[in-house]
């Protein structure tokens, strides 16, 4: 077991956009811990970067009411969409819901420089458009079974990182987070992160993950706006 990333030289993810906020997706089933990511990547990262947050619930605003209360960042940079449907079709199907709230928050913020979308939760099968979120982020837990990564679906395999959460919870509900840890790797081509969030653990692996991108697309962003040689 570890925390930490894997690199692959099969992994190449979609190019970073240089008009905009880097859009990041969370996904992954319900109680997998999406919304504590969510607080504890606001926590790590809103003091560097301007951040947004969407988040989506089917009938409630409940996630979104649940980051005002813990204060991780101004209410005025969070959204709830209720999306009145199935998760996965508010995120892949139909995103114009989603879209239009990303727009509208970073426009009212001005200078966003990531915005994190954070799905309702949904089963192995939820992944997002490419036309709505640049990078993808998959949480799964032990609490759900340590075959979970083994049978896979594309949410494990085609999400940017995968997180393997409440490691602390494993010896509770007889988790193998090794053979989870290994099975997952066997899934997929991009990185890897085994984290307990609601303590804090892997929350710098993955906060570092996203660095790495914001300096990515800094990059591609002056490349954009370079003169072309004469």
């Amino acid at each position: 077991m570890g925390t930490g990333h894997q690199h692959d030289e099969d992994y190449h993810p979609e190019p970073l956009p240089t008009d905009r906020s880097l859009r990041i997706g969370i996904g992954g089933p319900v109680g997998s811990g999406k919304t504590t990511l969510v607080a504890k990547l606001c926590e790590a990262l809103s003091g560097e970067l301007s951040l947004a947050v969407v988040t989506n619930d089917i009938f409630t605003t409940e996630d979104a009411e649940a980051l005002r209360e813990r204060d991780v960042i101004d209410d005025h940079r969070i959204v709830a969409v209720q999306t009145g449907c199935c998760p996965h079709t508010a995120i892949r199907d139909d995103i114009a819901a989603n879209l239009d709230a990303m727009e509208r928050l970073e426009a009212t913020i001005g200078d966003a420089a990531l915005t994190l979308l954070e799905s309702g939760g949904d089963n192995l099968t939820a992944i997002f458009s490419k036309a709505l979120v640049d990078r993808q982020i998959f949480v799964i837990d032990t609490a759900g079974g340590d075959d979970v990564p083994r049978k896979g679906g594309p949410g494990i395999a085609s999400a940017d990182l995968l997180l393997i959460n409440k490691i602390d919870l494993a010896p509770m509900v007889g988790a193998d987070i090794d053979r989870m840890d290994r099975d997952a790797r066997a899934r997929r081509h991009g990185p890897v992160v085994t984290t307990s969030l609601a303590d804090g653990t892997g929350v710098d692996s993955v906060a570092d993950w996203i660095r790495a991108l914001i300096a990515d697309t800094d990059s591609a962003r002056t490349s954009a706006a370079a003169p072309s040689p004469s």
